[in-house]
């Protein structure tokens, strides 16, 4: 969906004949405590902290107080919530005289919302109808790609034995669930456990019940064979295709779901508070609400070995309904807004190009102040990411087996008895008697 500029769309910049003047204003700020960009009375949103900086600084009047449609205000992206944004752009009509207006704009606005300028534009400028692409980035930490860190919980169970204990993950703080679960040194499978660094702590208590802790440092690296096969995941989604199962409340038939993305790459790694994180770049012309996050959610079930390639694919088909993951949002912001077409165009001096380049190091500087020490403190004090990847399982989302059994959605499961070497297997049921096992019975997927 291309934009077009016609002569009806360029007409010269007159005032509006109010001492209004209808400008862009281009902003960052950091998502954190807000429900998003959008107003929405009663909620905490970025557009609410910027109508009452206009309507302070003189821009908007007390009539206009509140009313966005009567001074033209647009977004360029909407953001989700605790979404963060460097190169966001709104529009509208306001009083942008006497000289100061940035000033008194920021003088209003928290720490944590700057304005870098404003640009004068056409009057039918719309920030929303005229940008071309808009560039998203996450920041996925390195870890988060290591199939044999912050595993499902079911899988630790399953490697450690049983016995009356909570399963706690060392790196983060998930607490698990209170399981049967008895031996515990001498449990270990696979390569996902090395048992010269397995350290089991008892000393941590919870209502009568200790807690197990596995210290199991990860030595993954994001070398070339993890970063082609990453981006090789990631290109899965460029083109044009039906997104219905990346996000919410749009059909398979409502070609509102149809979205072109432009290029989606992952190849540069950047340390934040002592954690490396990847830096995935995705440009596309618009976006829906969670899309990006859920294609990011997609892409590192896959990578951790809990889906096949071929379901991104699959995904996009209309007469598919999945439920993918979705990444949490804490790593996602807004990098760029672009207006190719409009500042393509001949205009008067009326017209400004509309464009970051001016404001780079005041962007660069606000985004490591402000959305990269969030983000790098948030993982190292919360484990966001890391919470959110115990959560990566087939009980959770049963869908991230469709297709392995002749696309079936339901996973096939052997069921294997402590001590016994004999494996059966058989189709998970949906009644409520199929999850009455044994406190002897250990249950696996088998991809």
């Amino acid at each position: 969906m291309s934009t077009t500029i016609t002569a009806d769309d360029v007409t010269d910049f007159s005032g509006g004949g109010e001492d209004r003047r209808k400008v862009a204003i281009l902003l960052a700020f950091c998502g954190v405590g807000y429900l998003g960009m959008q107003r929405n009375p009663g909620a905490k949103t970025i557009e609410g902290e910027l109508e009452e900086a206009l309507f302070h600084a003189g821009a908007v009047t007390e009539f206009d107080r509140g009313k966005p449609k009567q001074y033209e205000f647009t977004r360029c992206a909407r953001t989700d919530k605790g979404v963060s944004a460097v190169g966001q752009v709104v529009s509208g009509r306001f009083h942008v005289d006497p000289p100061g207006f940035v000033d008194r704009l920021n003088a209003n606005l928290p720490d944590q919302i700057r304005v870098f300028g404003y640009k004068r534009v056409t009057e039918k400028f719309s920030s929303k109808k005229f940008c071309d692409r808009r560039r998203y980035v996450y920041l996925l930490p390195v870890f988060a790609l290591d199939p044999f860190t912050h595993r499902d919980r079911e899988a630790v169970m399953a490697s450690l034995g049983s016995g009356e204990e909570y399963v706690k993950c060392f790196e983060c703080s998930e607490r698990g669930r209170k399981n049967k679960i008895t031996g515990v040194v001498g449990k270990l499978k696979g390569d996902s456990f090395d048992a010269k660094s397995l350290n089991v702590r008892s000393d941590i208590t919870s209502n009568s019940f200790s807690a197990l802790r596995t210290d199991v440092k990860s030595k993954f690296c994001y070398g070339e064979e993890d970063k082609e096969r990453f981006n090789r995941i990631l290109s899965y989604y460029v083109g044009s295709y039906n997104f219905h199962n990346f996000t919410t409340r749009i059909k398979a038939d409502d070609p509102a779901a149809n979205r072109s993305i432009i290029s989606f790459t992952a190849n540069t790694v950047i340390s934040l508070d002592g954690i490396d994180f990847i830096k995935c770049e995705v440009l596309g012309q618009s976006f829906m609400l969670h899309q990006i996050r859920k294609m990011m959610g997609l892409a590192v079930a896959i990578m951790r070995n809990c889906a096949p390639e071929s379901l991104i694919n699959t995904a996009f088909s209309k007469d598919v309904n999945i439920t993918v993951p979705m990444a949490p949002e804490v790593g996602l912001y807004l990098d760029e807004c672009f207006f190719t077409a409009y500042n393509n165009t001949k205009l008067e001096d009326s017209h400004e190009e509309v464009s970051m380049e001016a404001y780079k190091e005041e962007a660069e500087a606000f985004k490591l102040k402000y959305i990269y020490s969030h983000i790098g403190s948030a993982e190292r004090r919360y484990g966001s990411v890391a919470l959110w990847l115990h959560s990566l399982n087939y009980r959770n989302y049963p869908d991230l087996n469709y297709g392995r059994n002749g696309h079936n959605t339901e996973p096939v499961l052997v069921y294997k008895t402590v001590g016994e070497t004999q494996e059966t297997t058989k189709p998970e049921q949906n009644d409520e008697s199929s999850q009455d096992k044994t406190s002897k019975d250990i249950m696996t997927v088998v991809a």
